[in-house]
């Protein structure tokens, strides 16, 4: 299966202009982007919420870049094209999710905290899929219901 803007053109500073822009219009009353090692962090405030996105970018040594189809080694322009490439289609994904979402939001069809559940940031700083993520594990293995979300001063 072809995967969602693999050949798009529109760069990842355009991309996340894009949500910004979105944001703006469906009422957000904050926004940052920012980048640590291979991740790009994007977060806004709207309805009260935090939400934070973590966007793991591709590794640029990896060999789908490094490599063509048949395993010869790329220049490294054509390297880094390739990653290029990666880091766009990422951004443009991002893009629709982000606006997908609002729009669920906006037409009624869910609410904002459940649209954003997974990616609500808690009092500690973790979002409640990275926090929950591991609970849901648990209580599968176990049978057993996890223990309430972290209060202000539980820092996991």
């Amino acid at each position: 299966m072809a995967r969602y803007a693999e050949n798009t053109s529109v760069s990842s500073e355009r991309s996340r202009a894009e949500i910004e822009q979105t944001l703006a219009r469906y009422g957000a009353d904050g926004f940052m982007y920012g980048w640590d090692g291979g991740t790009a962090v994007l977060a806004f405030q709207m309805h009260g919420r935090r939400i934070r996105f973590d966007l793991t970018m591709p590794d640029r040594n990896d060999e789908a870049y490094t490599l063509t189809e048949t395993g010869r080694e790329r220049a490294p322009a054509q390297a880094a094209k390739s990653w290029e490439q990666a880091c766009r289609q990422r951004w443009r994904a991002l893009a629709l999710v982000i606006k997908a979402k609002l729009e669920a939001v906006e037409s009624g069809i869910t609410v904002f905290e459940e649209e954003f559940l997974a990616h609500i940031v808690l009092p500690g700083g973790n979002t409640v899929g990275r926090w929950m993520l591991p609970q849901v594990e648990l209580s599968y293995e176990t049978g057993q219901m996890p223990p309430l979300l972290p209060g202000p001063d539980d820092k996991r």
